[in-house]
């Protein structure tokens, strides 16, 4: 049975459009980013397969390419049409950031934090650029690692830093494991990095350690 045959305030899209994506389930949103089903099997009931499968919508959001690929419905078309929906929304609230007010609070860059970095498989460290009025300038991300630990050179951060005419920074990291608490080579790292960025002017504002949909501010904790 196709979609086309449910009734009209039952179909995913017609829903959407009259109430908001908000009341729509999991199942339903995943059906529309299919946008068709497969042989036998209608977009949402493929969608529902899905989340059965996989468990939950982020495993199935943050599955590797070849994991949700190998699965049938979905090929490579799809999964790149994925990856640019979730990449979609990381720009959406990284422009929130630059046009935003500016980041006087460690809270200020959580939300896009947690959207960078919460399903890497890798642990990846990045800075958030500021000019002098605590506005963004930009984000980067400067080291990538492995599922351990990313390794960071100071200097590199400083000519980075001094290329972006940075008058403050915001360092942030993930910890694959999911858990936020920052451990004692975070903190080491962190007083390396402010003592370096002191002797040329630039402050740094925080370090926030992002785990499995949380994060941790070492300024928060009087850690900097």
């Amino acid at each position: 049975m196709s979609l086309l045959d449910w009734p009209a305030a039952e179909r995913p899209r017609e829903k959407l459009l009259r109430y908001g994506a908000e009341v729509l389930s999991d199942a339903e949103l995943l059906a529309l980013w299919l946008g068709t089903g497969c042989a036998g099997e209608d977009a949402v009931s493929l969608a529902r397969a899905l989340l059965a499968d996989f468990g939950s919508l982020r495993v199935v959001l943050s599955a590797p390419a070849e994991v949700l690929c190998a699965r049938r419905g979905i090929g490579p078309a799809r999964y790149a049409r994925l990856q640019a929906s979730l990449e979609l929304c990381r720009r959406h609230h990284l422009e929130a950031l630059k046009h935003g007010p500016s980041l006087v609070s460690p809270g200020a860059v959580r939300e896009f934090l947690v959207a960078a970095l919460r399903d890497r498989d890798y642990e990846v460290f990045c800075c958030l650029f500021l000019d002098n009025r605590h506005r963004l300038l930009a984000f980067e991300e400067l080291f990538r690692g492995t599922i351990d630990g990313a390794s960071v050179y100071p200097r590199e951060v400083v000519k980075k830093s001094l290329a972006r005419r940075a008058a403050a920074v915001i360092f942030a990291h993930n910890h694959p494991s999911g858990i936020a608490e920052p451990s004692h080579a975070d903190e080491v790292i962190t007083r390396r990095l402010k003592e370096a960025l002191a002797l040329v002017d630039i402050r740094v504002l925080d370090h926030v350690i992002v785990g499995d949909g949380a994060c941790v501010s070492l300024a928060e904790r009087g850690a900097l």
